[in-house]
């Protein structure tokens, strides 16, 4: 074995996922540093391990341990360089440059902590971060307008002391480029030689949420979060040694440490990241089976795409699981993507606050739209409204109970917000804000956010299981479902489609799909109303934003 696995649990190999659950624990050393601790180490002992197979569409670039903790050395000196101590906030938005590993390292191993970015964020949304997390540094990608963006940003709040470096070839006044500055600073940076040695609980990341119901929070995790991920990586989406796992994700988003660094690493399996300019599925799946692609994961939405590309063109040789999270899988993909692979889509279930924490692990037979079952150290339940436990059957919140201790993975709270942080995590349990219920056999059914449920005519309707009944009428690639105020009913089901390339809108199609719904699912859920549209709003990570659709109806009315 040549990964570090071993020196992170108590026991790396079961035989059933009872077993897993009962027996597996992951013990977090002193002082734990990723950076150090894994990177390093990785270096120091197999120095010729793949790390990142990196390429866009013009270059092919592999970086082995060695060279990851050489360049890591070299960000770390440059932070320093520009006044970055342990404590301090800086801002990636590198989207799948490399440079991303090469920053996060080197700031883990200054003690700073790293807010990843997306790199679709306008000026305003630069103002917000800036002014809430406190930033005192930003790198980030010179496309994309993105370093104008921050310098609007900038200038609206007058004298805020911000450092800037941008990834690319260009120069810009008041921005160091950063390539230029790493390749001149000394790969050499010990951990004996700080000032600053972090404990496990001191915070090491700040994510932005997605902010699919509202605005962002800023969520904080500690330095044990990496090995949170080993339940992620190694168990849900049964990463290889020696392997090279791929999981399609902007490092803007929190579903980027959930497969590109963490868990894989430890693991010891390399990571495959392709930097796409604009997503291309069939160009994706031409990256990834060149390359190898031994594991993969990807949200729904990706395997929407997927599978409407002829899949026979392609060599899936060396793959050999495929996992998905991020919004429920509706089962026409599940059983589409099975049908040209041979391979079961394995669902997991996880938030920016935690890792995977309900999944379907490799034991289990997966039950195509099931989230699975509970990971281990992760005590899940689901409550009503009234904060009794649910029985069998019965729709509920997800809550994670805390009063014995944090499980490993789960966030410490949310940055300079007490009173959200209160709101979500109180009397001993984590409140997700997401509603499921557990069948007879103790697998977990997603249905939908809080804040997105419908309320009509007296029921309540989750919009998941109305969208996988849309989405197998053939017509249609995606949808999204929300509720529109009604004046006797209070909401009725509301459809936002895009079609396939094959179809038009038509209000024939429109009863067609009305039509489809009734025969798959409750006649009552089906969508009284049907919009069209080209593209549906989404966060950076793929996951709709109903909330937009909501708000551009509400305009509307």
């Amino acid at each position: 074995m040549s990964s570090l696995l071993e020196k992170f649990v108590n026991k790396v190999e079961f035989d059933s996922y009872q077993e897993f659950r009962e027996n597996f624990r992951i013990e977090p050393p002193e002082n734990f540093n990723f950076a150090y601790d894994v990177v390093d180490e990785y270096a120091s002992i197999y120095p010729e391990k793949k790390a990142l197979v990196w390429c866009n569409d013009e270059e092919d670039l592999t970086f082995t341990f060695k060279k990851m903790k050489e360049y890591s050395n070299r960000a770390a000196n440059f932070f320093a360089k520009c006044g970055v101590n342990a404590g301090d906030r800086v801002m990636l938005t590198l989207k799948s440059r490399y440079d991303f590993w090469f920053c996060i390292l080197g700031l883990q191993k200054l003690g700073a902590i790293t807010i990843p970015a997306t790199h679709m964020l306008k000026t305003k949304d630069i103002v917000y971060r800036l002014q809430n997390a406190g930033i005192k540094m930003v790198v980030c990608i010179a496309e994309d307008e993105v370093p104008e963006y921050f310098d609007e940003a900038h200038a609206q709040l007058g004298d805020y002391e911000l450092t800037k470096a941008l990834v690319g070839e260009q120069s810009r006044e008041g921005w160091y480029n950063f390539r230029k500055e790493i390749e001149n600073m000394s790969p050499e940076y010990q951990r004996s030689s700080r000032e600053y040695q972090n404990s496990n609980e001191d915070i090491s990341l700040i994510y932005f949420s997605s902010g699919t119901t509202g605005m962002p929070k800023m969520i904080m995790h500690d330095y044990t979060y990496p090995l949170g991920h080993i339940i992620t990586a190694k168990y849900w989406q049964n990463v290889l040694d020696d392997g090279l796992h791929y999981t399609v994700a902007d490092t803007g988003w929190a579903k980027a440490m959930w497969g590109q660094i963490f868990g894989q690493w430890i693991s010891g399996s390399a990571i495959f990241v392709y930097d796409y300019d604009r997503f291309d599925a069939a160009q994706m799946l031409e990256k990834a089976s060149n390359h190898g692609v031994t594991t993969f994961c990807a949200p729904p939405t990706i395997y929407r795409f997927l599978i409407k590309e002829d899949l026979s063109q392609y060599n899936f040789s060396t793959l050999q699981y495929a996992v998905t999270a991020g919004e429920p899988l509706n089962p026409e993909v599940y059983n589409k993507f099975k049908e040209f692979t041979g391979l079961q889509l394995m669902e997991g279930f996880g938030q920016t606050e935690c890792v995977v924490c309900i999944a379907n692990f490799p034991w289990m037979k997966p039950r195509p739209g099931s989230m699975g079952k509970p990971s281990p150290g992760y005590q899940i339940s689901l409550m009503d409204a009234d904060g009794k436990p649910c029985d069998v059957g019965e729709e509920g919140e997800i809550v994670i109970r805390t009063s014995e201790g944090k499980p490993p993975g789960l966030f410490t709270g949310y940055y300079r917000e007490q009173e959200k942080t209160e709101k979500a995590w109180y009397d001993g349990y984590y409140h997700t804000g997401d509603t499921a219920w557990m069948d007879e056999d103790g697998y977990f059914w997603f249905v939908g956010r809080n804040d997105d449920m419908i309320k009509s005519s007296g029921y309540r309707i989750g919009p998941f299981e109305v969208e996988s009944a849309v989405i197998s009428h053939p017509a249609v690639l995606e949808c999204a479902i929300t509720g529109v105020p009604h004046p006797v009913r209070g909401q009725v089901v509301k459809a936002t489609v895009v079609l396939t390339k094959e179809y038009q809108p038509t209000e024939e199609l429109k009863q067609e799909i009305q039509n489809h719904v009734k025969q798959v699912t409750a006649p009552y859920k089906y969508p009284r109303v049907i919009e069209f549209m080209d593209e549906l709003p989404k966060t950076i990570s793929g996951k709709i934003r109903r909330i937009d659709i909501r708000e551009m109806d509400q305009k509307e009315s």
